[in-house]
């Protein structure tokens, strides 16, 4: 049920997808200001901070905290979602901005556990003493009760859509929608053009690799060549004096049974590429690589 405040602001229940596109907004929020924060101390020394990480996390964590949270009842993602905290603990129908003391121990919650976690992390692994065997023991206990408690709290989530965190059922804070939500217009023309050009490009994928491309170009170029008239000896001293694929002077001319000359890497590649390669002008398929005879190419030569 939709409720107003006093300045008559329509509040309504967020939706579970809205709620969670806003946790994965926060992360990458702050994942982009992490990233933004050290490429500040590229030109520095590798590894400057690395002793002090957790600390400056924390701080750039709190800086956050401070203009969104404290300011605004709500994260970076809830405000671009058009979200915003409330305070369920009131008995009030009507829009509560959360309390003080929800904002400062969402602070410790959020921002505290993080540091915790990442301090007491590389605390023992540069210690690994006999003494503090037990403590990790006891910590990595903790921190597996709590990720028990988020999965729990996530599944009842799932059901009942509030408290996407556990932080929030705790503290007793829900998203709401700050402004009255306008249904939005579909064009599904564009969406049916998509989705059409998508299947067929999929289709091609598939079709594609299938097709003997260098065999229908080939075929393709004997309709435009003459296939006929080679028995007088212009047309036969024309068919030694270029290779019938590439067009040029022969380069260690071969045969392949026919009247036409190849060249040997272009007769050789197209073989191995098709093993049914005919030829381009007069169709015969290959039946033997042969070397053209020495004085047929050099009395080619001398009719020039």
């Amino acid at each position: 049920m939709a409720s107003r405040d006093n300045n008559g602001k329509t509040v309504t229940p967020v939706l579970r997808i809205s709620q969670l596109d806003a946790l994965e907004l926060n992360k990458a929020l702050e994942q982009l200001v992490w990233t933004q924060f050290t490429r500040c101390f590229h030109g520095f020394k590798p590894g400057l901070l690395a002793r002090f990480e957790p600390e400056l996390k924390a701080f750039l964590w709190l800086f956050l905290w401070r203009f969104t949270i404290y300011s605004k009842n709500a994260t970076v993602g809830q405000a671009i979602l058009n979200i915003q905290y409330t305070n369920d603990l009131s008995q009030v129908q009507k829009y509560q901005a959360l309390s003080k003391h929800q904002k400062l121990w969402y602070l410790i919650c959020t921002v505290g556990g993080k540091w915790l976690e990442e301090r007491c992390y590389d605390l023992f692994s540069s210690h690994p003493l006999e003494s503090f065997r037990k403590t990790k023991h006891f910590i990595n206990l903790v921190v597996g009760l709590l990720k028990l408690c988020e999965l729990l709290n996530f599944l009842i989530f799932l059901q009942k859509g509030k408290f996407a965190t556990i932080t929030e059922r705790i503290l007793g804070i829900r998203s709401v929608f700050c402004q009255p939500q306008t249904i939005r217009q579909i064009g599904f023309e564009y969406m049916n053009r998509e989705l059409l050009w998508h299947g067929f490009a999929e289709f091609l994928v598939f079709l594609l690799p299938l097709i003997n491309m260098q065999k229908l170009k080939l075929k393709v170029s004997s309709w435009s060549l003459p296939t006929a008239g080679y028995s007088n000896n212009a047309n036969t001293v024309a068919t030694f004096k270029e290779c019938s694929l590439c067009g040029e002077w022969p380069t260690m001319p071969h045969t392949i049974g026919c009247s036409h000359v190849f060249c040997y890497y272009c007769i050789k590649s197209n073989y191995l590429f098709d093993m049914y390669f005919s030829c381009p002008r007069c169709g015969t398929e290959v039946q033997d690589l042969q070397p053209l005879k020495y004085k047929v190419e050099m009395k080619e030569v001398n009719t020039l």
